[in-house]
């Protein structure tokens, strides 16, 4: 099964989200109120809960617990994050990136990572982390879709489900280019589609019933629960973790008419940062986050599935998300390609939506 990356692409202009293992913090004071008994870490949304319940949020206090070592925490798209190290390169703030593909391959890319392979990485499957020990996952995870289960009763099931006029001004999909999940819509319509061109003629008939443009994905649940659109992009983890509190959110994965439902693995994979402040707290934090203990608590608290092979977990989350995914098809993206063409994709998706 799948297991790869990817999550929120170039540099937007929104506000990045400053949290120290739950708390608000500049990155730039991180050694002057902390000394060395500190680690920041770079990531992607979605882990980390909007009430303080994610899974960062438990790991990283537990990780506080038994380390001494406070966890600063700034929060951003996949590209953002990637873009904030590359500014940074010159005076390295960040000690560890947790982002998704192909934005980890990106980072490695742009010599933003030093090699380091976690304790327990031997147990991560061999396609879910860098061969050269340059970022392995800790949270596995799939692209998915959500609507309101109180407008309707019933899931959409099919692409050209959404072109009805009923979804007029009642759909959005967060921005390819900008958004990893946005991106992700480019990536499964074009598999779902056989190629560049059906998919972006699709997408361009989609415009037709979409709301906009969002730079952030985790605000569409919101929207949509709310019942302010219908239908919207995301992931399993993130919306998974979220429907605990929005009652009216349901999971599903769009099918080409006459085909099976599809997805594909967007894990959150982290790396070591080079000429990290606190390479050493980054290493200690990194084998905590693949940790038994800390794995064992990806379904049940962050709604994920484990990067650790020989972690199956058996609490009602897992059971509820193997039973999500029963039927669905998984596909696994040619990263390589969209590493080289990403930009070109986004481009044709520009010029078919008139965006």
């Amino acid at each position: 099964m799948s297991r790869k990356l990817l999550r929120t692409a170039t540099a937007v202009t929104a506000a990045l989200t400053l949290a120290s293992a739950l708390t608000a913090c500049d990155a730039s004071s991180t050694e002057s109120k902390s000394g060395e008994k500190v680690v920041l870490v770079y990531s992607a949304d979605g882990l980390k809960g909007e009430k303080g319940d994610g899974w960062y949020d438990k790991v990283f206090a537990d990780f506080t617990k038994k380390t001494g070592i406070e966890v600063k925490y700034v929060e951003g798209g996949s590209g953002e994050m990637v873009q904030r190290a590359v500014r940074e390169k010159t005076n390295t703030q960040a000690d560890v990136l947790i982002t998704l593909p192909p934005f980890i391959q990106q980072a490695d890319g742009k010599g933003l990572l030093q090699a380091y392979a976690p304790q327990g990485a031997d147990k991560v499957n061999g396609r879910d982390k860098d061969a050269d020990a340059k970022w392995t996952s800790v949270v596995n995870n799939y692209f998915g879709f959500v609507y309101n289960k109180k407008e309707l009763p019933e899931a959409p099931k099919t692409w050209e489900q959404l072109l009805d006029p009923k979804f007029k001004g009642k759909l959005q999909y967060s921005t390819p280019g900008v958004a990893g999940d946005g991106t992700a819509v480019l990536i499964k319509s074009m598999h779902d589609f056989a190629g560049k061109e059906p998919a972006m003629e699709y997408l361009k008939k989609l415009q037709a019933n979409n709301v906009g443009p969002s730079s952030s994905t985790s605000k569409l649940a919101p929207k949509t629960d709310k019942g302010e659109i219908l239908v919207a992009n995301g992931d399993v983890q993130m919306n998974f973790a979220q429907s605990k509190s929005m009652p009216n959110l349901g999971i599903w994965f769009p099918a080409k008419e006459g085909g099976a439902p599809t997805t594909f693995a967007l894990p959150y994979a982290a790396g070591l940062v080079k000429d990290a402040p606190h390479t050493e707290n980054g290493k200690k934090l990194l084998d905590y986050l693949l940790s038994e203990e800390a794995q064992k608590l990806v379904s049940e608290v962050g709604g994920g599935f484990p990067a650790r092979t020989d972690v199956k977990p058996t609490d009602a989350n897992a059971v509820e998300l193997t039973k999500l995914m029963n039927g669905v098809e998984i596909f696994e993206p040619d990263w390589a390609d969209i590493d080289k063409n990403l930009t070109a994709y986004v481009d044709a998706w520009k010029s078919a939506t008139g965006s």
